[in-house]
């Protein structure tokens, strides 16, 4: 498994390109509820071990993680 930092930039790019990945809040519910980025899935952190295979069956997927930050 690679881990990498992806720019908002990179994202859009990504994005606006049609990209194939997979798009994962992990926020909770109510904030996802109040706003995500479009085609976002929502992943809370007290949910993974519930819903993380149901919402990413493929382990070869590329998954773009985003959360919120005061920046």
């Amino acid at each position: 498994m690679m881990l990498e930092i992806v720019s908002r930039e990179e994202l859009k790019g990504k994005m606006d390109r049609g990209e194939a990945f997979t798009l994962v809040e992990t926020l909770a519910e109510v904030a996802y509820q109040h706003e995500h980025l479009p085609g976002a899935i929502n992943l809370p952190p007290d949910r993974v071990k519930e819903l993380a295979l149901r919402l990413l069956p493929d382990k070869g997927a590329e998954i773009i993680v985003y959360c919120a930050s005061p920046t």
